[in-house]
């Protein structure tokens, strides 16, 4: 096999990887709420969210042109691959790390701060401008929308039903969230599994196996199995945090703050079809509709500690992605002679 098509492997390898990360990273978006609630048991609910996820993988491919196209240009070639190589593992450390610390972080904030990071080091070009409008402002103004709508909705939702019985709604409220709940995880699949075929996608471009940004259909369903079987595997550590943590939320309250995440990730996906965080904007759909309870409700302090990790993920996976690009240049002399003097 020549070297490029085994480091193109590699890559390719490395970023199905990232995406069975992002699955289990990201499970607790899809069915925190629910279970928490009680509206699904805990094993119907992953089953559901990485079904879902897995078709929802296929349902479309502009997120993946954004990422592919509009972020970074690496040199074409193996030196392309390292930076790929290196933004991917920073990226996966960072995953790995939030993971195990319970901390709902955001993979695609993880992905393309190791992307700017392993660019920035090498002979690789940023396109800062696409940074900023496809990547920057989705991502601040996500969670932005998700914790005003999440508190809009909630407050209709308590006005409409301000006379029914507390108990019945809560069993009609726990159904509709088998919808929302269904709903979420199909967004998810959409959004996240496509910043995957993104990456792959770039590799391919960059190493001269394809000249556009389409994806081919063997990287929808690698990256869509990849990613469902990390969501199957669960993601108990950061379910605690989003659904009890944060604020106790009822059946009226987490069906709310599912319906706001869904129409907040079909629209980014299917209209602007730019990247947001769906852990960003879940957790603020959360905090949302915690408010309408009252404000002393919601425990600010986890929800403190989330936003540090959020400002963190950017500069820390670009760090990790920095440092491995540097390691490997360092050890592979013709990636070394491509940075110059």
């Amino acid at each position: 096999m020549p070297p490029e098509t085994a480091a193109l492997a590699t890559v390719v390898a490395l970023a199905l990887l990232f995406a069975y990360t992002n699955g289990f990273h990201d499970a607790a978006n899809s069915i925190a709420t629910s279970i928490t609630t009680r509206a699904l048991a805990p094993r119907v609910a992953v089953a559901m969210a990485a079904v879902m996820n897995l078709v929802g993988a296929f349902l479309g491919e502009g997120v993946a042109r954004t990422i592919g196209a509009n972020l970074i240009a690496p040199l074409p070639g193996t030196h392309g691959l390292l930076v790929l190589f290196a933004a991917l593992v920073g990226a996966i450390v960072w995953n790995v790390f939030t993971w195990f610390r319970g901390i709902p972080a955001s993979a695609s904030q993880a992905l393309v701060g190791g992307m700017v990071g392993a660019a920035l080091v090498s002979a690789s070009t940023v396109d800062w401008g696409g940074v900023v409008h496809s990547f920057v402002l989705p991502m601040a103004l996500s969670p932005l929308a998700g914790g005003l709508l999440g508190y809009l909705l909630m407050l209709a939702i308590m006005w409409a039903f301000r006379n029914a019985a507390p108990r019945r709604l809560g069993r009609e409220f726990r159904l509709a969230q088998s919808v929302s709940a269904a709903a979420m995880a199909l967004g998810n699949g959409l959004q996240d599994a496509q910043k995957t075929m993104g990456v792959v996608v770039l590799a391919l471009v960059t190493t001269g196996y394809q000249s556009s940004y389409d994806v081919p259909g063997w990287v929808v369903v690698a990256a869509a199995v990849a990613m469902s079987l990390g969501t199957a595997t669960g993601g108990w550590r950061i379910m605690r945090t989003l659904g009890r943590r944060v604020i106790h939320l009822d059946p009226a309250r987490g069906f709310a703050a599912e319906a706001t995440v869904s129409v907040i990730t079909y629209a980014t996906s299917f209209v602007w079809q730019v990247p947001i965080s769906s852990t960003h904007t879940v957790t603020a759909a959360i905090v949302g509709v915690g408010a309408t309870r009252r404000l002393s409700a919601v425990r600010w302090g986890v929800a403190g500690d989330i936003v540090l990790i959020w400002l963190l993920t950017v500069p820390g996976s670009a760090a990790v992605a920095a440092g491995v690009y540097l390691l490997c240049a360092t050890a592979y002399p013709p990636a070394l002679a491509l940075l110059g003097p």
